[in-house]
């Protein structure tokens, strides 16, 4: 029972953040069904945010009260710039570039955030690098190979792929209608990709400033409930000024409001919260190194439900990225271990050479052997 109770507590951020991924992709399924049905994306932020204030609200009151942190000026400042750089920012950069091109090619390119974020975490000494180390050399060149295959995406669009792996005259109907339609309205992959990887700078921001914060104020549930008022508040002041229609923030019992309630409860209450207590147990990067799985449902579900066209060039990117990702995860995992003591660090071998040259002088047999020579350098 010990073992499986360890078992399963180690497993506890895999599965959380595995489970939120599904919630993400569902999320950019919905929100793209409400957009095309006339839901403007800076309402919807603003929606969504307040529903995930109201949501989540009761609850830090209720089990925070006692170990709630005192507000001090540096923590409201952050919660500020963490309401402006995830929910104004990063979300409506996001729905703009995602209905530029699809929610398909959203989710892929976005997963260049744990490459971003991991960047910044070094810059902020939030993560540290030892050359000498094979897991540490395994995120660097990850890194590279994300950024490698988002460059390929912006940069190469090719043939469109079917990713079912069949064919059938209504899809094909509706690809062409869909392709015919953002030729002439003068849709651009590159401006969508643009936007959306600025949002996602953004959004790994957020992430390393949310590290930061829960230091100073160590309360998962408040943090999120004043993160979704203050992205409320901005994202109103935005939305107004950007839709002055007053009837354009009318919701009926639609998919409109579905995406609001969905949005809002899902992908920043509970979301906002899980991130937070993974990301102090284990840092910003493996936060954000799950994207991949959202990507591939995204993609089905984008298919499925939106006939979404998928190019060559987004999966081979994505093959790339993922590929990346695989290595950088692996790092993080090592990471953890030797955080832990359940594991050492694997260094690339070194030569001893004192010990081969004492070996070579010495009279007698030495009982010095190229075998102990070889040895990993000291940490």
């Amino acid at each position: 029972m010990g073992l499986l109770r360890e078992v399963l507590n180690s497993s506890k951020p895999y599965i959380a953040m595995v489970a939120l991924q599904f919630g993400y992709a569902g999320m950019y399924i919905i929100t793209m069904i409400g957009m095309k049905r006339g839901l403007s994306h800076w309402i919807l932020v603003v929606y969504r945010h307040a529903t995930a204030t109201l949501v989540i609200a009761p609850f830090a009151f209720a089990f925070e009260r006692k170990i709630r942190p005192k507000m001090t000026r540096s923590v409201f400042l952050k919660v500020l710039l963490l309401g402006l750089l995830e929910p104004v920012i990063d979300q409506n950069l996001y729905f703009l570039g995602m209905s530029i091109t699809s929610a398909t090619y959203g989710s892929a390119i976005v997963n260049v955030l744990p490459a971003l974020t991991f960047v910044l975490a070094l810059m902020f000494r939030l993560e540290k690098v030892n050359l000498k180390r094979m897991h540490s050399q395994a995120k660097i060149v990850g890194t590279v190979i994300t950024l490698t295959g988002a460059t390929v995406m912006t940069l190469y669009k090719g043939p469109i792929v079917d990713i079912l792996w069949y064919s059938h005259h209504g899809a094909t109907t509706t690809h062409k209608a869909a392709a015919a339609a953002a030729s002439s309205s003068g849709q651009h992959y590159l401006a969508g990709t643009i936007m959306i990887l600025i949002c996602t700078c953004s959004w790994a921001g957020y992430f390393i400033v949310q590290s930061i914060t829960l230091k100073e104020y160590p309360a998962e549930l408040s943090l999120t409930s004043l993160i979704c008022l203050a992205g409320t508040v901005e994202g109103g002041i935005i939305a107004m000024i950007m839709e002055r229609d007053p009837k354009a923030w009318a919701l009926g019992f639609d998919s409109r409001l579905l995406a609001s309630v969905y949005s809002g409860v899902v992908c920043s209450g509970i979301a906002y919260y899980v991130q937070g207590v993974v990301n102090r147990i284990r840092g910003p990067v493996f936060v954000t190194a799950f994207s991949p799985l959202c990507m591939i449902i995204t993609a089905v579900l984008g298919a499925i439900v939106l006939s979404e066209q998928v190019h060559l060039g987004s999966l081979i990117g994505a093959i790339i990225i993922v590929m990346g990702l695989y290595s950088v995860v692996w790092g993080k995992s090592k990471d953890h271990l030797l955080a832990s003591g359940k594991g050492s660090g694997q260094e690339l071998p070194t030569v001893d050479k004192s010990r081969l040259e004492l070996a070579n002088t010495m009279d007698e047999p030495s009982k010095v052997t190229i075998k102990d020579a070889i040895r990993p350098q000291d940490p």
